[in-house]
């Protein structure tokens, strides 16, 4: 393998990378996804509208769940751009543009320029990072600000040191408002264990860890203060079914040690130890199985010369045994390690130095982009969606591109840049064909589509009460009254539109209750599809349906 960057694999590597940037903004303009898009985006929005950056409101009610930092976010763009769909997932966007900039800055510290720009190529191309920039929550935020702390934390132990340490502490306290105490998990494993492994004890015990801390504490006051303003300060307020619910205890402990021994007041089943070691195998792709041999071949080789190394091992590590240590799971939790797990795989590539090696590499890549290729043909014959111009005329692109790259690189790493096309054609088609279409069957946003063009007379809209229906708060140009049954006394005065799920339409209209269908819409909770709604012929067998009603 080659040791030195010639200038067409840099240009080749800048072509791709841009590329890869490109296909992260390819889910701006689709429909946020519910329940947690789009309660985080009526949350930002209700921020906005009210111009209260202090509280967390949502269906009208405190909500005390998530931190600030990425409601503020959000709102600021709302506030400069309007309450659209790319306004949302704009920032988080920018955010892990910001993640794979601090990759390449943290990887050409510890290796080469080569390794960085391959660790920057690595994660803007895994899958789920991708995912994460279409169905936006706080993890896109955390990535960019986790390993944007490990940079500069590691860059505070040189002699020009107190900057770094400040900027540090400032991203490393933003990642805490951002998903609570737990998010400085990958940073403390990271500098720490990077310390401790190379036995660099004065180093570890400096007294400008201690000034790192008081400075999150500093950058930490915001968000302290709006929690205590709302929660606190109120103790009568119900939270939780109860009352004297503090919300500095929430966030300091209930939010993260209870959800990791599932004691606190929002709880999970039992979680799995082995979760994330096969949810890394899709959420890492294409390069996941390349990460696995990294690892394994980072400890049997017992690399002394190479001590850099243990940075990335031990921030990765740390939140990996942890997080599967955790009652509490869920596979967008490990995109936050992503930027460790890029600079793992790229290092390995481009030390591998055997042909037969490289040969290996070069099958199991190829396997995994024809299997990728494959899943998203037969998803299409039997998911059946429309296809609008645009994505016709991206996917033969990647098409072209994947012949061009085929015929006219003749880098040894060509198998790495058809895999990076693969990405984009798999990508294209996920955000300009399937999720689209998904949405389709989100019928709380449709109906707030429909409302928006047709209630011209401005009546009054209620919906009953839904943990799932969030779109139409955010997507609808009026205001939304949550109505349970038994709060008759809060609906507006009649005619007034009634958004609800047919069943409970019927039962109205068993209970004598004089309404007039307005539109009906079809409904699936698009975020656990099965195979019988993946498949269009057999799709109306798991379809529900909500309906607009005016209410007389």
């Amino acid at each position: 393998m080659e040791d030195t960057l010639s200038d067409l694999r840099r240009k080749w590597l800048y072509l791709f990378i841009g590329l890869a940037a490109l296909i992260n903004f390819s889910g701006l303009f689709v429909t946020i996804i519910g329940p947690d898009g789009t309660l985080y985006a009526t949350i930002a929005k209700t921020m906005a509208v009210t111009n209260n950056f202090t509280e967390l409101f949502a269906e009208g009610k405190d909500w005390l769940d998530k931190p600030h930092f990425p409601f503020w976010m959000a709102a600021l763009f709302f506030k400069a751009f309007g309450y659209t769909s790319w306004a949302y997932k704009l920032p988080a966007v920018l955010f892990v543009l910001m993640a794979a900039w601090y990759t390449y800055k943290l990887a050409i510290e510890l290796y080469t320029e080569e390794i960085a720009l391959w660790s920057a190529l690595i994660l803007l191309t895994s899958q789920h990072l991708i995912l994460s920039n279409m169905d936006v929550r706080a993890e896109p935020y955390l990535t960019g600000l986790l390993i944007a702390s490990v940079y500069h934390f590691y860059k505070s132990q040189r002699k020009e040191w107190f900057l770094h340490l400040v900027l540090g502490a400032l991203f490393a306290a933003c990642a805490v408002m951002t998903k609570g105490i737990f998010a400085l998990i990958p940073v403390f494993g990271a500098v720490a264990g990077n310390l401790i492994v190379k036995k660099q004890w004065s180093m570890l015990f400096n007294f400008r860890w201690l000034l790192a801390v008081f400075m999150i504490f500093i950058f930490l006051l915001p968000e302290l203060w709006c929690l205590y303003v709302q929660f606190d300060a109120h103790p009568e307020k119900v939270i939780f079914g109860q009352t004297n619910v503090s919300g500095l205890k929430f966030f300091f402990w209930d939010s993260q040690f209870g959800r990791f021994f599932n004691t606190g007041p929002i709880k999970k089943s039992n979680g799995d130890p082995s979760f994330f070691l096969h949810t890394t195998l899709w959420a890492f792709l294409p390069w996941s199985i390349l990460f696995y041999v990294a690892v394994v071949q980072f400890f049997r080789a017992r690399i002394k010369n190479a001590e850099k190394e243990w940075l990335c091992i031990c921030g990765a590590g740390l939140t990996f045994l942890i997080f599967s240590a955790s009652k509490f799971q869920l596979p967008h939790y490990i995109t936050i390690i992503f930027p460790f797990f890029s600079i793992l795989t790229a290092q390995y590539i481009c030390r591998i130095e055997s042909e037969r090696s490289f040969l290996l590499v070069t099958k199991v890549q190829g396997t995994v982009g024809f299997l990728m290729t494959l899943i998203i043909l037969l998803l299409n014959k039997f998911f059946n969606p429309d296809f609008s111009a645009i994505a016709v005329v991206l996917l033969l692109f990647t098409l072209a591109l994947f012949i061009i790259s085929l015929y006219f690189i003749k880098d040894s790493f060509r198998v790495f840049y058809l895999t990076v096309v693969v990405v984009l054609f798999v990508n294209i088609y996920f955000n300009l064909v399937y999720y689209p279409a998904l949405t389709l069957y989100q019928s709380d946003s449709q109906a707030a589509f429909w409302l928006n063009k047709y209630n011209t007379k401005h009546l009054p809209l209620v919906k009953v009460n839904n943990n799932y229906f969030h779109a139409i708060d955010f997507y609808s140009n009026q205001a939304v009254l949550d109505y349970l049954p038994g709060e008759e006394h809060l609906l507006p005065a009649k005619p007034y539109i009634l958004f609800a799920e047919t069943e409970t339409i019927d039962q109205m209209r068993k209970a004598g209750v004089k309404l007039e269908s307005l539109k009906t819409f079809e409904s699936f909770q698009i975020t656990r599809v099965n195979a019988k709604f993946l498949n269009y012929n057999r799709r109306k067998e798991v379809i529900n349906t909500s309906q607009l009603v005016l209410i007389k």
